[in-house]
This record gives C-alpha cells, sequence and structure tokens, in this order.
C-alpha cells in the first residue's frame, strides 16, 4: 500500500501560518492540483495543492492550526492503493496518531533595544507567539497587526495580565495621558433602519492590519503631477496593434514601470527602506516593483521582478500573466515578497488624484489616475494634449518635499519623451 504525508512545500520565510480553510476529508477522491488546505499569511492567502491523484487516508490538520514548511497536512493514498482496498480509505498505523502533535511554540526574539522608555515597535515574524507572555489571544493578536513587542509592556490587569489598553497605550510611547488611539465606540445601527452584515473578503481582512500599520507609523505626503503622453500614447497603440495579433497587451503601465527605474536610479533614497532602528537608511541596488491588482476579493500586490533589465514588450506580457493569475488566486508567497517601489493604477477606472497608502518597508509609491485630453497653451494657442495625473506618497522621515517634487518633475519629463527610456 503506498500512503503519503503531502506537507507544506516551501512557502519562502513565513513560519507558524494558520489554516484558515480545509478543502478535503477522508475518503475523497482527489486529483493534482485540487487544494488542500488554504493558509493566510500577513498579505494574501495561499492554497496548498495536491501534488498527485489519490483518495485522503487522513486529514492531520484543522482550521486554526498553524504549519510551517515541512508541516505534514493529509494523508493520501495513490490510487492505486485505493483501488486494492475497493476505495475503502486507508486506516493509520497504531503507533501514528490520526491528531497532529502540537508544535513548539517558536522562542520570542530577544526584546529590541529600548529607546527612551518607549516599547519596541520594530516588524515582527510571522506566528511570533511571544513566548509565555501573560495575555490573551485576542491581545497577542492585536499586538501583531500593530507592531507592538508584548515582550515589553508591563501589563496592568489581574496578576500583571496585559489587556488591549495596555497594547494601545504602547502605540504612543507607553504614555498614560491617552497617547494610544481609542476605538470607535459601539452603535447599534438596526434602531436607525434595516441593515445588512457582509463579511470583509479574505484579502481585506489580511491586508487591512498591514495598511493600517503602514498608516499609522509612516507620516506620509503626497505629491501631485501631471504628464502630456500625448506622443507617448500615440507610440504605445503602434507596439499594440502588433502585439494583439500575438496574444498579449502593450499598456502604458509597461512604459511607466521603465520610467520609474530609470528615475529610482537617479533618486537611490526613493528605492530604499528605513533600517529597523531608524537611524540608517538601507539602500537597495536591485529594482523589483509592486503593481496593484484589482482583483474580486481585494486589492492584491505582486511583484516584477528585475524591471531594469526588460523591455517593454516583456514587462507587457510578464505584467498579463501576473494579473491573470492574481485574479485567480493562484499566488505564491515569492509573488508578493521583495518589492522597493509600488505603482497603483486607478487610469482603467477614472479619477483626478488620490492619496495611495505606502507598502511598507517601502518607502514611496506612485498613484496613477486616468489620463484626460485637456487645452494647453504651446506659446501661440491652445492645443489638445492627453495629460495623465501623478500622485506620489512618500515617507517624510526619509524623503522631504524637495526631493519628491524633483523626483515626480523628472518623471514627468521622461514620460513626456519617451526616447529617455533608452539612454
Amino acid at each position: 500500500m503506498s500512503v503519503i504525508d503531502v506537507k507544506v512545500p516551501d512557502i519562502g520565510d513565513y513560519k507558524n501560518v494558520p489554516i484558515i480553510e480545509v478543502h478535503v476529508k477522508p475518503g475523497d477522491h482527489i486529483k493534482p492540483e485540487d487544494p488542500l488546505v488554504t493558509l493566510e499569511s500577513d498579505k494574501a492567502a495561499m492554497e496548498v495543492p495536491a501534488p498527485q491523484a489519490g483518495e485522503i487516508a487522513e486529514v492531520l490538520v484543522k482550521v486554526g492550526d498553524k504549519v510551517s514548511e515541512g508541516s505534514a497536512l493529509v494523508r493520501l493514498a495513490s490510487e492505486s492503493a485505493a483501488k486494492e482496498k475497493g476505495g475503502a480509505a486507508p486506516a493509520a498505523k497504531p503507533d501514528e496518531p490520526s491528531t497532529p502533535k502540537a508544535e513548539t511554540p517558536a522562542p520570542a526574539s530577544a526584546p529590541a533595544k529600548d529607546v527612551g522608555g518607549t516599547p519596541a515597535r520594530t516588524p515582527l515574524p510571522l506566528g511570533v507567539d511571544f513566548g509565555q507572555v501573560h495575555a490573551s489571544p485576542s491581545v497577542r493578536r492585536l499586538a501583531r497587526e500593530l507592531d507592538i513587542d508584548l515582550t515589553r509592556i508591563t501589563g496592568t490587569g489581574e496578576k500583571g495580565r496585559i489587556t488591549k489598553d495596555d497594547v494601545k497605550r504602547a502605540i504612543g510611547g507607553g504614555s498614560a495621558g491617552g497617547g494610544g488611539i481609542p476605538e470607535i465606540p459601539a452603535q447599534d445601527f438596526a434602531k436607525f433602519g434595516p441593515i445588512e452584515a457582509k463579511p470583509l473578503s479574505r484579502l481585506k481582512r489580511i491586508g487591512g492590519p498591514h495598511l493600517h500599520r503602514a498608516w499609522l507609523n509612516i507620516p506620509h505626503v503626497t505629491n501631485n503631477d501631471e504628464a502630456d503622453i500625448t506622443d507617448l500614447e500615440a507610440y504605445r497603440k503602434s507596439l499594440d496593434a502588433a502585439a494583439k495579433e500575438k496574444g498579449y497587451r502593450v499598456t502604458l503601465l509597461a512604459f511607466m514601470m521603465k520610467a520609474c527605474v530609470v528615475v529610482l536610479k537617479e533618486f537611490p533614497t526613493f528605492n530604499a527602506s528605513l533600517a529597523p532602528d531608524k537611524e540608517s537608511l538601507i539602500l537597495k541596488r536591485y529594482y523589483h516593483l509592486g503593481i496593484a491588482v484589482d482583483t474580486a476579493d481585494g486589492l492584491v500586490v505582486p511583484v516584477v521582478r528585475d524591471v531594469d533589465r526588460k523591455g517593454i514588450v516583456e514587462l507587457s506580457q510578464e505584467i498579463g500573466g501576473v494579473s491573470q493569475k492574481m485574479r485567480e488566486g493562484k499566488i505564491s508567497p515569492a509573488d508578493i515578497q521583495g518589492g522597493t517601489f509600488s505603482i497603483s493604477s486607478l487610469g482603467g477606472i477614472g479619477g483626478t488624484g488620490f492619496t495611495p497608502i505606502i507598502n511598507a518597508p517601502e518607502v514611496a509609491i506612485l498613484g496613477v489616475s486616468r489620463a484626460e485630453m485637456k487645452p494647453k497653451w504651446d506659446g501661440d494657442q491652445f492645443v489638445p494634449r492627453l495629460m495623465l495625473p501623478l500622485s506620489l506618497s512618500y515617507d517624510h522621515r526619509v524623503i522631504d518635499g524637495a526631493e519628491a517634487a524633483r523626483f515626480i518633475r523628472r518623471l514627468v519629463v521622461i514620460l513626456e519623451d519617451v526616447r529617455q527610456l533608452v539612454l
């Protein structure tokens, strides 16, 4: 009888990732690539597929369990083994209990240096359980969402238990004078009229805490400008006409990515991250750009790697493939990791500008709105020109307003003269 344990494959740097869905039960017949379980990282959900066809002999995990690379998920009998048994699910061996052993909690990392007596706010590793800290699961979850190290907090609850109020006070640097962020008071909306409770999508529940952290920790400033892309759009359309015959499209986004890389090389501060100690800047010598993709479940930001080494045609083909992959939910941790700068485009929808939230630990993000024909003065008369609104959000701890204005102005110049992309 051929029975194998199907284990969690390589999921990058993630550890102790919670299981949010189990798709199979003992006796199920599955095909290769059928989903077995769904895992939830801090940015996205990912499915673990079946490596081969067979019958589920035993499910070794349940919703809420936390797993890492190599953790056993199910026992799978091959189709041939299932036929030998007449389709019955093989029983577990006597010395192999049907319930998985609890994983040994990862040891808590050493506390970061306490600067000025405030709790450490450095990013916490996924799945950190804070060792033997005296706090409830809901308090631990809140601390992870806000990047608060519970080992640095003295609890004010019974027997030193850490409460939600203790965590909220830590956001404001541990001050007792209401430095934390108060909750919005709950209301009974039903007393005002009919209501309906609609659960947030999985992606929104996952991405919400990440966006909240970024907004709370980063002083956002947004600079707005617009570029005349009349000539660029004419060139793009000529490339796109030929691309359609080959099964792909050439979009403005590919040109935006190439132009951004040119400017990022001239302004390396924008292609960087603030060090955890907040005393230095980590400059990145690679150019992996995140592109925000609108899916039915919410926003996903896959990363296109080595944009500086790829041409417009290659980027257009890759963008199309990545976007389709995201919309089908076939994402992996590697698809959303390692970005150095992000672009969020609403050009296909509309609007004249917005404030994109920085995708921490990046320090800047470019928002692109819908291009519009406008009358522009050429010195003698008004002429119709296609103008593209741009919105650059940046981390004011790292980038000042003058530098941001120069960055977006340089980007405008390049977009208005596409020949500069090859210089």
